[in-house]
């Protein structure tokens, strides 16, 4: 992704290790992050590469080659290089088990800002949401990450999230609790992060 010029960034469990400076768990793949506006630079830079879209046009338990149709959020696309496989594989439902080590979760961004939830009208500014982590890369910043991975609750996002949790400073644990108390009110993670 070095080459590919719209923004990108590293989102999801490898991104909390990146904050942290190592690796905390196993991960299925890798998620980077690309705004919905570039989908069609993304579609052209991964030419040659096997790509899997999921998107509110696809079954939820379903999965389609992509061919660069748009993808309608919420929408991520699997990824997997040309030298991982010559051929589709004959079940497209657990790419990270099929080789597709790649995951780039499609978002919203408005101007300036980052589109976090369109239902509650949550943005914050661009400028605020990426830096470069300690590995060098444009990463999303903790507080982000943990936004996102508050609506599903996985259990690899509860070990992610205690990883953090100790590392936020109280801006970011003030801004990451007004906005699960905005988007999942009585989440779990309210009290940790007002203590």
């Amino acid at each position: 992704m070095s080459t590919f010029r719209p923004d990108w960034s590293l989102c999801g469990g490898w991104a909390v290790d990146a904050w942290l400076g190592r690796q905390t768990r196993d991960h299925a793949d890798i998620d980077i992050t690309v705004f919905e506006d570039d989908q069609r630079a993304l579609f052209d830079h991964l030419a040659g590469w096997q790509l899997i879209a999921h998107d509110t046009q696809v079954d939820a338990d379903a999965a389609e080659p992509w061919d660069g149709r748009p993808l309608t959020l919420p929408a991520h696309v699997h990824a997997r290089s040309p030298e991982s496989a010559d051929t589709m594989p004959g079940r497209l439902d657990v790419p990270s088990k099929q080789g597709f080590g790649l995951e780039i979760v499609l978002n919203r961004r408005a101007g300036d800002d980052w589109v976090l939830s369109r239902k509650r009208d949550l943005t914050v500014p661009l400028r605020r949401c990426v830096e470069q982590s300690p590995w060098g890369l444009p990463t999303v910043v903790p507080e982000v990450i943990l936004f996102y991975k508050a609506r599903d609750h996985r259990p690899h996002d509860e070990l992610d999230f205690l990883a953090l949790l100790p590392h936020l400073a109280e801006g970011q644990r003030r801004w990451l609790r007004e906005a699960i108390s905005l988007a999942h009110p009585g989440h779990p993670w309210l009290a940790p992060l007002s203590s």
